[in-house]
């Protein structure tokens, strides 16, 4: 099942071949003309409800009524233009359910080649990088956006930089609640499976002044630092396989599978739940790899500070899953 979150009222839909399907009308339908149901619209609000993250917290109850409206349009023939979309005729607005979104650093091997490059004792050997990413530890950030941009939507690139550049990634929608999760449990968290663009500063180091570790995220935390979607599939993909591939008007930049991540979802999920409780609606992005313009900068001669890789106004930015779908940024001035 593709859910998306369509339309003015950003609503909840369930997106089909070239088709869109309002849930919650959908099941108000199903509920009046199959189940004889007086008060049908009022209990299709409660069972599946305007806001993505409470339609999440429902669990296994809200998704099975989703594939109840879903059948009975399939089946009714219903075409009511309440109910039944073109896709095309529909803005898609990112599928984000207004939580948390932790973000994994470093968790490809190729991609950790070309930021390490000329780092002593990297001989550029993937088992190696990995080995010592390991041995070095986990690490991330938090994104805090206000809003987070959807498909086809601009993204301002701040003023602050000359250096702006892409991270395509894999994300999971967590769709239970939880705290010290151990990582072979990770499938009972996952509720479904998204794109996720990391948008990055990369002019100077993320570790702030003096190289203090920790410096308000500001590289990774601006308007527009963040865009998802074109959906969440939920209930139809192993995130240990997920295919992805950044194109950069048009040029493919990066071509990955997540069975190449340094730490799968399932540990990350175990290391950040330690004495932290996930909500319904909280997201993992889980990294990028190689074909950024700064690890395809380090890895050339002119060095890491060449800005012809790094995006410009007016580049488009896409990232595609054959899974999950196209996820298209467009570059314009802040």
């Amino acid at each position: 099942m593709k859910i998306v979150v369509f339309g003015p009222e950003r609503r909840i839909g369930a997106w089909r071949g070239e088709k869109i399907i309002d849930l919650n009308r959908g099941l108000a339908s199903y509920l009046r003309e199959q189940r004889g149901d007086t008060n049908a619209q009022a209990h299709a609000d409660e069972r599946i409800p305007s806001r993505l993250e409470s339609f999440i917290a429902l669990g296994t109850a809200a998704l099975e009524d989703a594939g109840r409206a879903i059948q009975h349009v399939i089946e009714s023939g219903v075409g009511l233009a309440a109910i039944v979309h073109d896709a095309n005729s529909v803005k898609l607005h990112a599928p984000w359910p207004q939580r948390r979104i932790a973000c994994v650093g470093g968790n490809y091997a190729a991609h950790l080649a070309g930021m390490w490059a000329g780092r002593p004792g990297v001989t550029g050997d993937l088992v190696q990088i990995t080995q010592m990413a390991r041995d070095e530890g986990q690490w991330g950030f938090w994104k805090n956006p206000h809003e987070v941009a959807g498909p086809d939507e601009e993204i301002p690139c701040p003023n602050r930089t000359k250096r702006f550049d892409y991270e395509g990634e894999v994300a999971i929608v967590i769709g239970k609640r939880g705290k010290n999760i151990p990582a072979d449990r990770i499938d009972e968290y996952v509720w479904g499976v998204t794109l996720f663009h990391d948008w990055s500063i990369r002019d100077g180091g993320s570790s702030g002044p003096q190289g203090r570790p920790i410096s308000y995220n500001l590289a990774k935390n601006f308007d527009g630092s963040a865009s998802m979607g074109p959906c969440i599939v939920v209930g139809e993909l192993d995130h240990r396989n997920i295919n992805a591939e950044t194109r950069i008007n048009g040029e493919v930049r990066q071509s990955y599978n997540t069975n190449e991540m340094i730490w799968p979802f399932g540990e990350v999920l175990e290391y950040l739940s330690q004495d932290f409780t996930f909500v319904p609606g909280d997201v993992i992005a889980g990294g990028t790899s190689a074909g950024t313009a700064a690890d395809m900068s380090r890895r050339q001669t002119e060095g890491a500070k060449s800005p012809n890789l790094f995006l410009k106004i007016s580049d488009v930015v896409e990232l595609s899953s054959p899974q999950i779908g196209r996820l298209a940024n467009r570059i314009v001035a802040a």
